[in-house]
C-alpha cells in the first residue's frame, strides 16, 4: 500500500522560521493545520492542533478502522530547484506497539484516501504522487503515481 505522499505547493511557509519551531527550518504546521481542517470538515476526528518533530510537524486522526497519524515536513530543493513536502501515514500505537514495529502495520486504505482527499481539495497543491515506502526508501520516487 502506498502510504508515502510527497507534493508541491508555494502556498505553505518554506522560508520564515518561527520562534516555536524546534528546529530552524523545520516547516508544515501550516500544511499540518489546513489538512486537520479539511478532515474536521469533512466529519472526521482530529486533533486539535498538530504536534511537532524535530523535523516536521503531525497530527492523529480517525477513520472508521481506527486511529492514524499524520507526519508532513518539507524537502528543499537542490541547486535553487523547487523542493516538496514529503508526508506518510502511520498507525497510531501506544508506546509498546511503537517499539515493536506497529506504526508500519495495518494503514487502511481509507486513512490514505482520506489524506488524499484532503490535498486534493488544496487547488495551490500540484504535482502530488504516493509511494510505496519501500521505494521511497530506496529513492525510487520515480514509481509514485498519483493516487494511493
Amino acid at each position: 500500500m502506498r502510504t508515502i505522499v510527497t507534493f508541491q505547493s508555494t502556498a505553505f511557509n518554506t522560508s520564515e522560521s518561527k520562534d516555536y519551531f524546534i528546529n530552524p527550518n523545520c516547516f508544515g504546521d501550516d500544511v499540518a493545520k489546513r489538512l486537520i481542517i479539511k478532515l474536521h470538515d469533512a466529519g472526521f476526528s482530529t486533533d486539535s492542533e498538530p504536534g511537532q518533530e524535530d523535523f516536521g510537524w503531525f497530527f492523529n486522526f480517525e477513520v472508521p478502522e481506527g486511529g492514524h497519524c499524520f507526519i508532513i515536513g518539507y524537502r528543499p530543493g537542490e541547486d535553487d530547484a523547487e523542493g516538496d513536502w514529503v508526508g506518510w501515514i502511520e498507525r497510531k500505537k501506544g508506546f509498546v506497539g511503537s517499539l515493536l514495529g506497529g506504526r508500519n502495520r495495518g494503514i487502511s486504505a481509507s486513512a490514505t484516501e482520506v489524506i488524499h482527499s484532503a490535498l486534493m481539495k488544496n487547488p495551490e497543491v500540484r504535482a502530488v504522487k504516493w509511494h510505496l515506502k519501500e521505494d521511497f526508501d530506496k529513492g525510487n520516487e520515480d514509481q509514485g503515481t498519483s493516487t494511493p
